[in-house]
C-alpha cells in the first residue's frame, strides 16, 4: 500500500511541476516541467536519503565515534527484527530525530547531539523504535520522497513567482490581467498543495510509529516521557535550518510554534501522543 501510495504522491506533485512549466514557458515550458519532474522522481527515488542528511549537515558515526547512540540503535534493532540502520548525528542543541531511506535494508537514523544529552537511555531507546517503526512499517520512503520533491516545488515555485512579478512572463498570458488566477496558484497552492500532502501522509502515521516504537521496548512510557522532554526543548529552541518541506520527517516538529503553519502541521497533537501511549502503559 505504501508503494501505491509513493506512486500517487509522485504524480501528483508531478502534476504540479508540469503546471509551473507551462505556466512559464508554455509548451516547452510543461515538457521542460516532465522531464525535470522524471529526473526528480528518479533522484528522489534513489537518493532522498542522502538529500535530506545533507541537508541537515548530518554526519555518519561509527560504534566507536558514538558508542552509547550506535548501542542502543543495534539493541533496538534487534528487538524489531530489522537490519541495523546507518547512524548518523546532527551537531545541534536541539533535541530530535528521523529516518530516512527507501526500505529496511538501506535505512538510516539521524539523531541530534541535543537528544542524547538530554533523553536517559530508556527515553532514547524509545525515540528510536519508533523511528524503526517508520523503518518497519516502509513510511521513510514515501516520506523521504515528499520531502524532496515538496522542497523543489516549493523552490521553483518562488522562481516562477519572482519571474512573473519582474515581468518575466509570457506576453499572451499578461494581456488583461488574465493569469491573475494561475499568479495565485504560484505563490500559495502550489507550496501548499504539496504540504498538505506531507501532512496528510504523516499524521497518522506517526500514531501508528508511536504504537509500534512502544511494543518495540515493551514499555510505552519510554516514548511518552521522551516526547513530554521533546516538546517543551522544541517550542523553546526551534532548529536552526529547519524548514516545512521536512519537518515531517523528525519526530517532533522542529519548527517555531508561533508560525501561522502551526494550523498545517505535520505532527498529531504531542498530549494527544502522550495520553496514547500512557493509555497503552495502563492496559499492560
Amino acid at each position: 500500500m505504501n508503494y501505491f501510495k509513493t506512486l500517487v504522491l509522485l504524480a501528483v506533485l508531478t502534476a504540479i511541476l508540469v503546471f509551473i512549466g507551462d505556466y512559464v514557458g508554455g509548451k516547452n515550458g510543461a515538457v521542460f516541467g516532465l522531464i525535470f519532474a522524471g529526473l526528480v522522481n528518479f533522484g528522489a527515488y534513489w537518493f532522498s536519503d542522502k538529500i535530506v542528511l545533507a541537508m541537515y549537515r548530518a554526519k555518519e558515526v561509527s560504534e566507536a565515534q558514538a558508542p552509547e547512540v550506535f548501542s542502543t540503535v543495534r539493541r533496538t534493532a534487534t528487538m524489531a527484527g530489522l537490519p541495523v540502520p546507518r547512524v548518523y548525528t546532527i551537531d545541534t542543541e536541539t533535541p530530535n530525530a528521523f529516518a530516512t531511506g527507501r526500505n529496511p535494508g538501506h535505512a538510516a537514523v539521524a539523531v541530534t547531539t541535543g537528544i542524547t544529552r538530554l533523553l536517559t537511555k530508556e527515553e532514547l531507546s524509545g525515540v528510536l523504535a519508533h523511528e524503526l517503526s517508520h523503518i518497519k512499517n516502509r513510511d521513510v520512503l514515501i516520506s523521504t520522497i515528499a520531502a524532496t520533491i515538496a522542497g523543489a516545488i516549493s523552490y521553483i515555485s518562488r522562481i516562477a513567482m519572482w519571474s512573473s512579478m519582474l515581468g518575466a512572463r509570457r506576453s499572451d498570458r499578461d494581456e488583461g490581467g488574465g493569469n491573475a488566477i494561475a499568479l495565485i496558484f504560484m505563490m500559495v497552492v502550489a507550496p501548499m498543495a504539496a504540504f498538505i500532502i506531507q501532512m496528510a501522509i504523516s499524521r497518522s502515521r506517526e500514531y501508528a510509529a508511536d504504537r509500534g516504537g512502544a511494543e518495540i521496548t515493551g514499555n510505552p512510557l519510554y516514548l511518552a516521557d521522551a516526547l513530554r522532554k521533546l516538546a517543551y526543548y522544541n517550542k523553546r529552541a526551534p532548529m536552526q535550518g529547519a524548514n516545512e518541506a521536512t519537518a515531517h520527517m523528525f519526530i517532533v516538529n522542529p519548527l517555531s510554534g508561533k508560525s501561522l503553519l502551526k494550523l498545517f502541521s505535520t505532527h498529531p497533537p504531542i498530549e494527544e501522543r502522550i495520553a496514547r501511549l500512557e493509555a497503552m502503559a495502563g492496559r499492560r
